[in-house]
């Protein structure tokens, strides 16, 4: 493929769910009154003025969308027509934070509308997910994969189990495999987490070296740890380093963790996305360019972006992803947005 050739960037990782897919009460009892009186941060917004509350604002209302269509229509404002966007459902009925509106089934079967949908369906790179606890968890992975012709698989086991479960081991990794599809996995200290879990429980099954056991028996799996350890990691990184009496301190760092495994050789099948924690850009572009230097490394990270979860920062879409490019360069930016994600979904053999 030629420098001159159209760019079509694949974003690896989005999500469109809404309110209705979420618990009530999460991350506090009290949001649940912002649900049932979204006016409530209206008038909050109008009483403090605050830049952070207006984000906060934008978050809640992209959110409070009627449908995942009208979600997805927003992020389009900020990418070329021919970008295709990996879709991220999450199954949270479960974890201890009240019940959701819409069950896992409803919100896998309106992705699965989305993805045929005659305007923008194209676009979409359905995923689907399963709570390896939940009572027909497996049939309705399956489900999805098999009539709707869903893509890969999303997991987030800081909501309540590890990466090693053995529904997952002795039923769901050998059906990815078997069906070429990859897997897509949370992997950094925020986010959503199962009522009651402290933060040292949520890291044990978070960790990139959770996932050694599922690495080490699937090595054909391609597993990608999201958020590249995350932006916690990355600042610790960046403004603690390392003590160098203590080599073992650098383990802790999900950062180090995930670069050392990728550049091991040991995880030939092991990937990395750069959502979210890009939004730190200031702070992670060198770090960044720094990593891609490593030929290892170039060719397992992908491009990413979390939205909805980016509405959060001042940065938008556009600009983040303008910069990106600006910063690591055409070359670069190819590989993790269009080359590299490829790969990664199965489309194309590497090297080709």
């Amino acid at each position: 493929m030629s420098k001159s050739d159209p760019l079509h960037i694949v974003n690896c990782h989005i999500h469109t769910f809404t309110t209705d897919h979420t618990p009530w009460f999460f991350p506090h009892p009290l949001i649940f009154a912002l649900r049932r009186l979204p006016f409530l941060i209206d008038l909050l917004t109008w009483a403090v003025r605050s830049e952070w509350l207006e984000r906060m604002k934008a978050f809640h209302r992209t959110g409070s969308r009627d449908s995942q269509r009208a979600v997805l229509r927003e992020i389009l404002h900020y990418y070329p027509r021919s970008t295709r966007f990996v879709v991220l459902p999450m199954d949270m009925a479960l974890i201890g934070h009240g019940p959701v509106s819409k069950d896992i089934t409803e919100q896998h079967d309106e992705l699965a509308a989305l993805a045929g949908d005659a305007d923008y369906g194209a676009q979409v790179i359905p995923f689907g997910t399963i709570y390896p606890d939940r009572d027909g968890g497996v049939e309705e992975f399956k489900r999805v994969v098999e009539e709707h012709g869903f893509r890969g698989l999303k997991l987030y086991t800081k909501l309540g189990y590890a990466p090693d479960h053995p529904v997952l081991m002795n039923e769901i990794y050998p059906f990815c495999v078997k069906h070429n599809l990859p897997v897509m996995a949370h992997c950094s200290r925020g986010g959503v987490y199962h009522k009651g879990w402290g933060s040292i429980r949520q890291d044990r099954v978070t960790a990139p070296i959770a996932w050694e056991p599922v690495l080490k028996a699937f090595p054909e799996l391609r597993v990608c740890l999201a958020h590249f350890g995350g932006a916690e990691d990355w600042l610790a990184h960046l403004r603690d380093g390392f003590d160098p009496d203590r080599p073992a301190a650098r383990d802790d760092n999900w950062v180090h963790q995930i670069s050392q495994m990728i550049t091991s050789g040991d995880y030939p099948n092991l990937w990395t996305d750069i959502s979210y924690t890009i939004f730190t850009y200031q702070d992670t572009i060198p770090l960044l360019k720094l990593f891609l230097q490593d030929p290892d490394m170039r060719r397992r990270v992908l491009f990413g972006s979390d939205f909805y979860m980016t509405r959060q920062e001042a940065l938008s879409e556009k600009a983040m992803s303008i910069r990106l490019r600006e910063t690591l360069g055409e070359d670069a930016f190819r590989q993790i947005a269009e080359t590299n994600p490829q790969v990664w979904l199965g489309e194309t053999p590497e090297g080709s």
